[in-house]
């Protein structure tokens, strides 16, 4: 994934879906200098990760709750 796509999907109003390595993930915030996101495993109280935005992956999936 690139910066932009990832902080439209930061900032979209639906819930896209995301993977890093083939695990959901919640993008919670992004840093433009490193390129790099803060993310935490969907659905779980995980730890949050700091991620490359690289390897991030949109399924193309969208979540209503």
């Amino acid at each position: 994934m690139n910066l932009d796509r990832a902080k439209e999907i930061l900032l979209a109003d639906q819930e896209i879906a995301v993977h890093y390595h083939g695990i959901p993930v919640w993008i919670e915030s992004i840093d433009d200098t490193s390129s790099k996101a803060v993310v935490s495993e969907r659905g779980i109280h995980s730890e949050r990760q700091i991620v490359p935005i690289n390897d991030l992956e949109e399924t193309g999936e969208y979540f209503t709750e």
